[in-house]
């Protein structure tokens, strides 16, 4: 088998096990974006390092609710200066800032992404978040988290703090494939399960409004809105409906 087929049956048998044994935490994570959003409460994701790629996704996104906020901090994003992200992110106080400075409240919800689970500032964002009474959805990656030890000196984890979390099932080391003659494993596990997961919340958040009689606002595709005016005009009204409310919409 070579290296690409490996690595594609890897990530396949990682998305076929989130799928068997996440369901009841999606519903769960489901049912509290539902509920912040019938109150109309912003959903914010937040991930440091490579995890904000996450929340880059759903973010103004085609397909996606408009109430979602991707809480992209420049210094721990690692769009830039990547190397130093690392050191961000393992620095007190700064999720706690994150919480503070886009004044989320009990009415909203936050989504946190960690694969490790042990880095300092998604942690103190979730500690923070549950000192304000915001609903906290980790995705984390369990086994790894159990394996590795918390740089928090609280000692405690993402998924220690979270209402509920959801388990992206990537492998410890967040590697692959093994390829004869090279020591180390290539090819990661967690941004694929990591965007299938919150991707199904979101999915599974809209049926559940609309069964309940509630309209979501999603976006159209931007092609779609190119070719079709009235796609235009619904995505124009949801940005200005939420333009004083995402600060970096």
């Amino acid at each position: 088998m070579k290296a690409w087929n490996n690595y594609f049956s890897t990530l396949q048998a990682v998305i076929q096990k989130v799928e068997a044994t996440q369901g009841d935490a999606i519903m769960k994570a489901a049912e509290i974006l539902a509920n912040t959003t019938m109150n109309n409460g912003i959903i914010y994701g937040f991930g440091t390092g490579h995890s904000h790629l996450v929340c880059d996704d759903a973010f103004w996104r085609a397909a996606t609710p408009a109430n979602y906020c991707a809480l992209l901090e420049p210094s721990a994003s690692g769009n830039s200066e990547i190397t130093k992200s690392y050191e961000i992110e393992n620095t007190y106080g700064i999720g706690k800032t994150i919480v503070d400075y886009h004044r989320i409240t009990k009415n909203d919800c936050m989504i946190i992404i960690s694969n490790s689970g042990n880095n300092i500032a998604p942690v103190d964002a979730a500690l923070r978040a549950k000192e304000k009474g915001i609903p906290v959805i980790a995705i984390t990656a369990v086994e790894y988290s159990d394996f590795l030890k918390t740089k928090h000196k609280d000692n405690v984890k993402l998924k220690d703090i979270a209402d509920v979390v959801l388990d992206n099932c990537s492998l410890i080391g967040d590697a692959a494939v093994s390829i004869e003659n090279f020591k180390m494993k290539v090819g990661s596990t967690s941004t694929i399960p990591n965007i299938f997961l919150q991707n199904a919340i979101l999915t599974q958040m809209v049926e559940l409004l609309v069964q309940s009689g509630f309209e979501p606002d999603v976006y159209y595709n931007g092609h779609m809105a190119f070719m079709d005016p009235s796609c235009a005009d619904h995505n124009d009204k949801l940005v200005d409906k939420y333009f004083y409310r995402i600060r970096n919409l």
